[in-house]
């Protein structure tokens, strides 16, 4: 297996188990050190900021899975991006679907190093009319 393929891998494992959600899992992929920003700048401490994080945005939250594309920084140093769409319940109960999201991960030996997220959900709690017609 390559270093990239590898990448890949530890990464969809992450989101699987973010997904679950078992921040604990999910936290055992990460660095020590590990660096997570999510949109707006909101720098996480830990994945279980993320989960807390997301507990006050959603009811629930999931992703569907797109691409994912790579490339090796350096020998061992691998950016991965994953994109798709997340789909869940909002706090009011409302359902969204086709909200889309962009996330870079570096993995270096092994483990996520850093984490950058954006997605559309500040625009659409902003402006919930933009979540009419999921694509």
């Amino acid at each position: 297996m390559t270093a990239a393929s590898t990448a890949v891998e530890i990464v969809k494992e992450f989101l699987a188990a973010s997904m679950a959600p078992d921040p604990d899992r999910a936290a055992a992929l990460m660095a020590a050190d590990v660096v997570i920003t999510f949109t707006g700048k909101r720098v996480m401490p830990t994945v279980h900021g993320v989960t807390a994080f997301n507990a006050g945005r959603y009811q629930w939250v999931k992703k569907q899975l797109g691409d994912f594309d790579w490339m090796e920084k350096s020998p061992g140093h691998v950016v991965v991006y994953c994109t798709g769409f997340l789909y869940g319940v909002w706090p009011d109960g409302r359902e969204f679907a086709g909200n889309r999201y962009l996330d870079r991960y570096e993995v270096i030996a092994g483990r996520i190093s850093k984490m950058d997220v954006w997605n559309d959900s500040a625009e659409w709690i902003l402006t919930p009319e933009l979540n009419q017609s999921p694509r």
